[in-house]
């Protein structure tokens, strides 16, 4: 199972917020590039970039944060966050993403999302799924889609998409446990839609501690999302390292 740490973004610094709610914003550092470096030194290859200022204005702002922490590490950046345009797709790979993360894309204009998975393979785009209660959120979690979590990720498994991040929104910065029973549910159903293309479960939100990602494995995850147990010192880099 992969580990893929958190670098969430405003105004180019490097915050967490609580259940995506903007006014719970905390700032852990003002310089992203010294957290990633720390997690690069640590073993860690992955690194989950977050655009916050780029998910409210439906659009990508921070790419030059992209572009920086992409070049001054060998991190393999995946890039989310107000991707909206086939601009702002160019931006994002333009600026070192390996891959991106489309969320309320895949719900307001599917037409589009389908085309860059066409253009760019299923291994460059992943489908953001975030729940609350049951539904996709959308908008930078500002808005609630009618569209049912599992039914959503099964209709983008049939257009062959593979990556798939899952947060529980009501879990997100809790600090309080994943939400294994969804996951093992989205595994579970997914593994048994018929013809359509296996899907490779990111979990994300909630982690608090080494056994959370112990039992993420077990239920078979392809990769979980850290962020605030991380830089509140609940798991430390040294215990990722032993894990990794």
């Amino acid at each position: 199972m992969r580990i893929i740490p958190a670098i969430d973004i405003i105004e180019g610094k490097c915050v967490r917020l609580t259940k995506g709610d903007y006014d719970t914003k905390k700032i852990y550092n003002e310089n992203p590039i010294e957290v990633a470096k720390a997690f690069e030194d640590a073993g860690i290859e992955y690194l989950h970039l977050v655009d916050l200022d780029g998910a409210k204005a439906k659009h990508i702002v921070n790419y030059k944060v992209l572009e920086l922490l992409a070049s001054k590490t060998n991190l393999k950046i995946d890039f989310g966050g107000g991707l909206k345009s086939n601009e702002d797709l160019n931006i994002a790979f333009n600026s070192g993403a390996k891959q991106i993360t489309g969320g309320s894309i895949a719900v307001s204009d599917r037409n589009t999302f389908e085309g860059w998975l066409s253009k760019y393979g299923a291994q460059k785009i992943i489908l953001g799924a975030d729940s609350n209660d049951g539904k996709i959120a959308i908008n930078g979690w500002q808005d609630n889609s009618k569209e049912e979590v599992i039914s959503f990720i099964k209709d983008y498994q049939r257009k062959h998409i593979q990556y798939v991040i899952c947060t529980d929104i009501s879990k997100d910065g809790m600090l309080e446990g994943p939400s294994i029973e969804l996951y093992k549910k989205i595994i579970d159903e997914c593994s048994n839609s018929s013809g359509a293309q296996s899907i490779k479960l990111i979990a994300s939100g909630g982690v608090s501690e080494i056994k959370d990602l112990e039992d993420l494995k077990t239920i078979g995850c392809e990769g979980v999302i850290i962020g605030k147990a991380l830089y509140e010192n609940r798991i430390t880099l040294k215990e990722l390292e032993k894990f990794i």
